[in-house]
């Protein structure tokens, strides 16, 4: 398949008697419908799901617009001069791309807000973190008192806020959305790191790794990390920001123990203690050098950031504490669906905790062909045993063998709950991060975190009815 992309303009006026084919009738295809309409500019929409819109809700909103779903529309999609594609569809499978013509422009709908919008950007991918960072950049941005919004892969899909009058737009940005992405102008962008990922869908870690580094080509300034090759910027004339574990150059973010504490640090100044940071591992200190990078790039006053930083609650899912029952620490990681964040989690905890306690992981889903291996060492140094669960677990398991660790095979995650309720310790960690995706168990990680959640305080809600029963 052969397309253009962003050397044929998306701007309104060359969109006027183009026939535009949306593709994808979920939140983001149906915001790109909306946007058209609301410009006068009308469209085809195709979804290869039966259900994947109401077709008498849709027809109400737009009655002009011709709907198809149940199938990929080869015909429809070979007379298309735009293809406004949503970033859960693969356009490299061969029924898309054998059909698409080559004069077709194919893009998504950031592309689309990008070439129809001046508003200032501030952007992140990466493998692992992106949703605390953006999160976190929108909470310090209001806290300043900027009009900041979030977009991309979170919050409300970007077309939906391009009325809006933003002094800031955080977008989150999958490998996905990248791909159809050639325009932005963002003041600030960063790869936070890279690690195994989608790789059924890019088919290799180069692939994946240059689709990330994209994003640099569509900022004023790149924000890397130092720590991970993978993420470095290969035009040395771009302005660069860094940030990593060690000590900083002046003009970076760094860290550096200073009489016992880590400090987050830029250049030689010392900013702020890392266990005075909202968000706990080593791990999330890095996501806050990541902010502070990308504030910086927007001039942002750093004292300014720090006075908020601390303020900030965390998110749901992303190595949150869900209780101190036992005076264990029971962290919710669901989030990690990748081995990467599942490493980082790990690694994170383990150098903030006492080398006498013992930490405990529950892993394991639908691996999507990721490469576990990088998993041995960690478990080898840092876990006291592995529960594992779905459809990969047993390879996880194979690794904790590997590295002379622990493991147990459960059918759930109430039944590792209710085991670790037996072995752990006052100053234990319990850490839910499977290093998979939830699909072959659940609807979502968001599901999955709940089960543990509800788990956890079953757990506590039944000690506490025991000790009122032994009271009475």
């Amino acid at each position: 398949m052969k397309q253009k992309t962003s050397q044929t303009p998306l701007a309104l006026a060359q969109l006027t008697a183009k026939k535009i084919v949306v593709l994808g009738a979920g939140l983001t295809g149906l915001s790109c419908v909306r946007f058209l309409k609301e410009n006068g500019l009308t469209c085809s929409v195709n979804d290869s799901r039966d259900n994947a819109v109401s077709v008498e809700v849709f027809q109400q909103e737009f009655p002009k617009v011709c709907l198809v779903l149940g199938g990929w529309d080869t015909t429809l999609i070979a007379t298309a001069d735009i293809l406004l594609v949503s970033p859960g569809i693969d356009t490299s499978i061969a029924i898309i791309a054998d059909a698409v013509n080559e004069n077709c422009i194919v893009a998504g709908d950031v592309e689309l807000y990008c070439q129809n919008s001046n508003t200032p950007i501030l952007a992140v991918t990466g493998s692992n973190g992106k949703s605390t960072v953006v999160s976190l950049l929108a909470f310090i941005g209001k806290k300043l008192g900027k009009n900041v919004e979030l977009g991309g892969n979170i919050g409300v899909p970007v077309l939906e806020q391009i009325q809006k009058t933003i002094d800031c737009l955080v977008l989150e940005l999958s490998s996905f959305q990248l791909e159809t992405l050639h325009s932005m102008n963002a003041i600030g962008a960063t790869v936070l790191n890279i690690s195994d990922d989608h790789l059924d869908r890019h088919k290799t870690l180069e692939n994946y790794i240059t689709i990330k580094q994209s994003i640099y080509n569509q900022c004023q300034t790149a924000v890397i990390n130092r720590d991970d090759a993978n993420t470095h910027v290969v035009d040395k004339n771009r302005n660069i920001v860094s940030f990593g574990k060690g000590t900083a150059e002046k003009g970076h973010f760094g860290l550096e123990v200073i009489e016992g504490k880590t400090q987050l640090m830029f250049g030689s100044t010392a900013l702020i203690a890392v266990d005075e940071l909202p968000i706990a591992g080593l791990h999330n200190a890095l996501n806050c050098l990541a902010v502070l990078a990308l504030g910086y790039s927007a001039n942002w006053p750093i004292k300014e950031i720090l006075k908020h930083i601390v303020k900030f609650e965390g998110l749901a899912h992303r190595c949150q504490l869900v209780s101190k029952y036992k005076n264990v620490q029971w962290i919710n990681d669901s989030k990690a669906t990748n081995v990467g964040a599942t490493l980082a989690a790990i690694e994170g905890l383990a150098a903030i905790m006492s080398p006498d306690n013992n930490l405990y992981v529950i892993a394991g889903g639908d691996g999507k062909g990721a490469d576990f291996i990088p998993l041995q060492s960690v478990i080898s140094k840092h876990i006291s045993q592995v529960y594992t669960l779905g459809k990969d677990g047993d390879e996880i398991a194979l690794l904790a063998n590997k590295a002379k660790t622990a493991s147990r095979k459960v059918s759930s995650i109430e039944e590792a709950v209710n085991a670790l309720d037996d072995v752990v310790k006052a100053g234990d960690i319990v850490l839910l991060s499977p290093a998979c995706a939830s699909i072959d168990m659940f609807k979502n990680f968001a599901e999955r975190g709940n089960v543990f959640v509800n788990a956890v305080n079953d757990l506590s809600a039944n000690d506490e009815a025991q000790t009122l029963r032994g009271m009475s």
